[in-house]
């Protein structure tokens, strides 16, 4: 369906309703190129949707009403038209592990994570993203690409009543695969490959010139079409063999079950449920949802109740699909999320940040979002290990120059002293300046000037002064607020320099610039 043209923030009222900006623009040339895309798309999203309902251990008709709710929401609200709406393989995995095949609570998790992103939204919060590095993401999605790939095995071979927890899932798969149904396999395997040969057509396919006969370009037009919808192609063979043998009164095969006609009711989430033993509050619903609310996102709503349905529907009628089918249109989409090239191109450009692609890789096995949570922490835990220990270059000599390669901030700063006072104070002949060199310095925190402050006196004790050279602008402007005893900055390395080289051949320390004790230090650092 036509999608926004604009991909910048709209000014005045047209920031919140993007519609109003490229709507009167539209150009009906535009038109059919929408209609083959939508027609496109929907080939392959709704075979898909299906599949992903699966995934989630919901009705597949969650999976319909997911795959074009919020393309309509989407088509009036959304600033780009180059976005992925609906359910995704990710997010279908982590609607399962709390769904507990239940759609109350997997319309209670949409809603809560909408308003968690809508708030974040408004509070201009997106950058938090930003701290999910690139290993830590390819880390879960070539997790989460094994783990529902192996999830659909079961449905491949046949196999009632395999749990859902990775490490047992194997297990009992293995354990069990006698228990094979012949038909589900033969049928599951068949799908497979004939999606992975439409696949791998498509991508060999030379795309057509205009100048071609008429028969090459409506050969190239079938054949792009096949690959395209090969999804659907898939699922409806797969409906049709199964259709023929309930017609013959066998089924071999496992079944998806009914498909209920029509839509919902649109309505709020239920924020109670009828149990056996009474009502569970909204609060005992809530509990297991908390620490997945905030990774699960609702580009797709999953926000229909189909318990109460509208009076426009007509009544149910039973449809069949076979599971052995969409669980072939599952794993042919999550394979590619698999990156196998990331291990290989870490060891040989970071080693380091294999470290968070491991953690996040092997625990999301156990579950995805504590791999995600882990990766996260693991991630922040090396960059705030770079923050408190910066490479420092240290140049000894007649003037000991120390040029720090990043900002100084308070975890850095015990570091950076220790780097001063075991070359200054504890080489046999000490040199008689030092120069701090702050070129790549562009930000500093009042805990390192406090640092700077003990630094410069405990310096002065000794005899030695301590110049600044090549500051900042916005540095400078910190420590001359700070009014630091003995702070002196020189605009150049060669200026500090040639001071130094004039205070040895004068046989006495440089005079400081200010005199004034400083206000930073308490009393009983002074001496």
């Amino acid at each position: 369906m036509p999608g926004p043209r604009q991909c910048c923030p709209c000014p005045g009222g047209w920031r919140w309703l993007p519609a109003l900006r490229w709507l009167p623009r539209y150009s009906l040339a535009w038109l059919q190129l929408d209609l083959m895309a939508g027609l496109t798309v929907g080939l392959t999203v709704v075979p898909q949707a299906l599949a992903y309902a699966e995934v989630a251990g919901l009705p597949l008709q969650y999976g319909l009403y997911s795959s074009f709710t919020g393309c309509f929401v989407y088509c009036f609200l959304g600033t780009a038209k180059d976005v992925t709406l609906g359910p995704t393989a990710i997010m279908s995995l982590l609607v399962s592990s709390y769904a507990f095949h239940e759609p109350v609570y997997a319309v209670l998790l949409a809603f809560l994570s909408g308003c968690i992103q809508l708030a974040m939204g408004l509070l201009h919060l997106g950058f938090l993203l930003d701290f999910i590095s690139c290993p830590v993401i390819k880390g879960f999605t070539s997790a989460a690409s094994i783990t529902i790939s192996f999830n659909q095995v079961k449905n491949i071979l046949g196999l009632q009543g395999i749990p859902r927890q990775f490490f047992l899932q194997v297990y009992e798969t293995l354990r069990r695969i006698g228990e094979t149904r012949a038909g589900d396999a033969v049928l599951g395997l068949a799908c497979l490959a004939a999606l992975a040969g439409l696949q791998a057509m498509k991508s060999r396919l030379p795309r057509a010139a205009g100048a071609e006969p008429l028969a090459a370009r409506v050969s190239y037009l079938i054949v792009w079409t096949t690959a395209t919808a090969r999804n659907a192609l898939v699922v409806l063979f797969a409906g049709l063999v199964a259709y023929s043998f309930q017609v013959m009164g066998s089924q071999p095969l496992t079944l998806t079950g009914s498909i209920p006609r029509g839509l919902p009711a649109f309505r709020l989430p239920r924020f109670s449920m009828a149990a056996p033993n009474g009502t569970v509050p909204f609060r005992s619903m809530v509990e297991p949802l908390r620490t997945v609310t905030g990774l699960t996102p609702t580009r797709s709503c999953w926000l229909w109740d189909s318990r109460e349905r509208a009076v426009g529907c007509l009544h149910p009628r039973r449809r069949v699909g076979h599971r052995a089918a969409l669980a072939a249109v599952i794993i042919s989409a999550v394979v590619p999320m698999f990156d196998a090239e990331i291990f290989r191109t870490l060891w040989r450009v970071k080693r380091l940040d294999l470290v968070p692609l491991c953690v996040t890789f092997l625990l999301c096995f156990w579950e995805v979002q504590y791999g995600i949570v882990a990766g996260v922490l693991v991630s922040g835990i090396l960059l705030l290990y770079s923050i408190a220990r910066p490479p420092i270059k240290v140049l000894e000599g007649d003037v000991l120059v120390v040029q720090p390669g990043s900002s100084l901030h308070f975890p850095a700063v015990e570091c950076l002293r220790d780097a001063i006072c075991s070359r200054a104070l504890a080489a046999p002949s000490p040199p008689r300046s030092i120069i701090l060199d702050c070129h790549h310095i562009s930000s500093i925190d009042y805990t390192a000037v406090v640092g700077l402050a003990e630094l410069l006196q405990e310096l002065h004790n000794h005899s030695l002064s301590l110049a600044f050279c090549s500051v900042q602008d916005t540095v400078l402007q910190v420590l001359l607020s700070a009014d630091l005893e003995g702070f002196q900055h020189f605009p150049s390395l060669e200026e500090a320099e040639r001071a130094a080289g004039a205070e040895s051949e004068g046989g006495r320390a440089a005079p400081f610039t200010s005199t004034s004790q400083s206000s930073l230090l308490p009393t009983g650092l002074i001496q």
